[in-house]
C-alpha cells in the first residue's frame, strides 16, 4: 500500500486525520500554559532588581540562566521524546516548572531565584516548545509546516496572554505570591491535559516518511554534521538579536519614562503579532520549504530591528514592537521544518533539541549582554546596534543555505 493511500486512511491515529488536528488543538494549549517559563522573568525583572537591590545586569542573569536550562532540558526531553514518546515528557517538565515557580517565589537572595529559575523552570518549560513540535510533525504530512507554525504559536500566545496579568499579580499581591500561584496554576492545569497527548505517533511516520535523496544535507553538498553546525550558528545569531527588545522591552520603558506597565503591554503586542507570524510562516513553509522561510523571518527581523534603533517616541514603539512581533515569529519554528526536510523522522527530537539549545544560548547571551551594554552606557541604543550585527549574521547563513538549496534544485529538475 502506498504512503499516500495510507494516510487516507479512516483511521483515527493517521497523519493529517481529525485526530491530528484534535491533538494539535490540545498541544496549543498547553503550550499556551506553559509557555509562561519563558516570559515570566522579563515582567518581573524591575521587580526584582528593586527587591535584590542590583544592576540591570544582574537582573537579567535569571533570565539567562532560565534559557540555559531551557536549552539543555530541550535536548534531554527531545531524546526522549524520539524513545518514549511525548507523554512522559509532559508529566515530568510540568512537575520541574510549578515547583520551580513556587521555590522562586521563596527565594531569600538573587542567585536562589535565579537558579530555581534556571534548573527547574527553565528545563520543566522548554518541553513545551522544542519537544512538543517535534511530536506534531509526526502527525502530519501534507499540511506539516502549517501544524508545525500553529504548535509553537502556543509559545507565543502564552507571551501575549500572561505578561498582563502577570504584571498585574506582581503590582497587587507582590512578586513572590504571584510566582507560587503561577506554580500551582501550571500543576492544576497541565497534568489532566498532557493525558490529550498519550497516543503515541503511527510506526509509518517513522518507516515511511524518510528523508528522499533530494531532501538530505549531502543534497546540499554538506554533511549532515555541517548542516547540524550552520543551523545552530544561525540559531544563536537569530535570537541574540531578537532578544534585545524581548528580554528588555519592559525595562526599556520605565526607562524612557513610559511605565513599565506600558512595557508589558508592548511585549503582549509583540507576542501577539508573532502568532500571526508563526501561523503564516507555516504556510509559507508549506509553499517554500524551511530555507526560503527562514531568509525572509531573518531579514524582516533585521529591519525591525533597525527600527528601534531609530525611534523610541511611546506611539512608535507600539507599532514597531508590533512590526517586530510580526516579522520575526516564523524564524525559529523555521528551523524544525528544516530538520524534518533533510533529516530522518527518528532523529527529529535530538536534532531539533539542539538547534533550540544554539537559539536559546543566544537567547540567554543576548538578554544579559543587553543589559551588560546598558550598565556601561547608560542607554538601550548601542544593545540595538549589537543585535542588527548578529541578525545580519544570520541573515548571511540563511542566505547560504538558500543558494545551495537553488543548486540542488537545478541539479535534480535536470536528472
Amino acid at each position: 500500500m502506498s504512503f499516500s493511500s495510507t494516510i487516507d486512511s479512516k483511521s483515527p491515529h493517521q497523519p493529517d486525520s481529525a485526530y491530528a488536528w484534535l491533538r494539535l488543538t490540545g498541544a496549543v494549549a498547553i503550550g499556551t500554559i506553559g509557555g509562561i517559563g519563558m516570559w515570566s522573568v522579563p515582567v518581573a525583572l524591575p521587580a526584582l532588581q528593586a527587591e535584590f537591590g542590583v544592576a540591570r545586569a544582574d537582573a537579567s542573569l535569571p533570565y539567562t540562566l532560565t534559557m540555559i536550562g531551557f536549552a539543555f532540558g530541550g535536548v534531554l526531553l527531545g531524546r526522549l521524546v524520539d524513545r518514549f514518546g511525548v507523554l512522559l515528557p509532559l508529566v515530568v517538565g510540568t512537575l520541574l516548572m510549578g515547583l520551580g515557580y513556587i521555590a522562586a517565589g521563596f527565594a531569600p537572595n538573587l542567585w536562589t531565584y535565579a537558579l530555581a529559575q534556571g534548573i527547574l523552570v527553565g528545563g520543566g518549560t522548554s518541553v513545551f516548545f522544542g519537544p512538543l513540535m517535534t511530536d506534531i510533525s509526526h502527525w502530519f504530512v501534507r499540511r506539516r509546516g502549517i501544524a508545525v507554525a500553529i504548535c509553537a504559536a502556543g509559545n507565543y500566545l502564552a507571551g501575549a496572554l500572561w505578561p498582563t496579568p502577570f504584571q498585574h499579580f506582581i503590582d497587587t499581591a507582590g512578586w513572590r505570591t504571584a510566582h507560587i500561584g503561577v506554580g500551582l496554576i501550571c500543576i492544576v492545569t497541565l497534568l489532566p491535559l498532557t493525558l490529550m497527548l498519550r497516543q503515541r505517533p503511527p510506526d509509518h511516520a517513522f518507516t515511511e516518511d524518510a528523508t528522499s535523496d533530494a531532501g538530505t544535507p549531502r543534497s546540499l553538498g554538506i554533511s549532515p554534521n555541517a548542516l547540524q553546525a550552520a543551523l545552530c550558528v544561525a540559531g544563536v545569531a537569530c535570537c541574540v538579536a531578537m532578544a534585545m527588545p524581548q528580554v528588555h522591552i519592559v525595562a526599556y520603558c520605565g526607562d524612557l519614562g513610559y511605565g513599565v506597565a506600558r512595557g508589558a503591554e508592548m511585549l503582549s503586542l509583540m507576542l501577539a503579532f508573532g502568532i500571526v507570524s508563526r501561523v503564516l510562516s507555516g504556510v509559507v513553509a508549506d509553499r517554500i520549504g524551511g530555507v526560503g522561510t527562514l531568509l525572509i523571518g531573518s531579514a524582516l527581523q533585521g529591519s525591525a530591528l533597525v527600527l528601534y534603533f531609530l525611534f523610541n517616541g511611546l506611539t512608535s514603539l507600539y507599532v514597531i514592537s508590533a512590526m517586530f512581533g510580526l516579522f520575526q515569529g516564523g524564524i525559529v519554528p523555521s528551523y524544525a521544518i528544516i530538520i524534518r526536510e533533510y533529516f530522518p523522522p527518528k532523529e527529529a527530537g535530538a536534532r531539533l533539541g539542539l538547534v533550540l539549545m544554539a537559539t536559546l544560548f543566544g537567547m540567554a547571551f543576548g538578554g544579559w549582554v543587553s543589559g551588560a551594554i546598558f550598565d556601561l552606557t547608560g542607554s538601550y541604543r548601542a544593545a540595538f546596534a549589537v543585535g542588527i550585527a548578529w541578525n545580519l549574521l544570520n541573515l548571511a547563513i540563511a542566505a547560504w543555505l538558500m543558494l545551495r538549496t537553488s543548486r540542488r534544485d537545478r541539479i535534480f529538475a535536470r536528472a
